[in-house]
């Protein structure tokens, strides 16, 4: 039997996986359009983006757009990495 690994637990959570998988497929998103496309709460969408920006796995960008606050995040390099080192992984396990 070949060992597995890990899972990357940050990765693992629902949520931060969805927003993972929404950034790799495009450039960058803004805060209300990955809080549509996932159906999370802003509440709990904030403290999952901020757990992903904190490991350096998305970049948060700040700015206004009129006079609204507007919150954008892109994947980063780390973040592509530790993305498909997880989908991999998983496949492991499903092998």
């Amino acid at each position: 039997m070949k060992g597995f690994s890990p899972l990357d637990p940050l990765l693992h959570s629902q949520l931060r996986l969805a927003v993972m998988s929404l950034l790799i497929s495009l450039e960058s998103a803004d805060f209300t359009f990955i809080k549509e496309k996932t159906g999370a709460t802003a509440g709990n969408l904030s403290v999952q983006i901020d757990k992903l920006s904190t490991a350096g796995y998305i970049e948060v960008t700040k700015s206004f757009k009129g006079k609204k606050p507007l919150t954008t995040c892109k994947v980063t390099k780390t973040g592509i990495t530790a993305f498909e080192n997880y989908v991999q992984a998983l496949k492991n396990y499903i092998e």
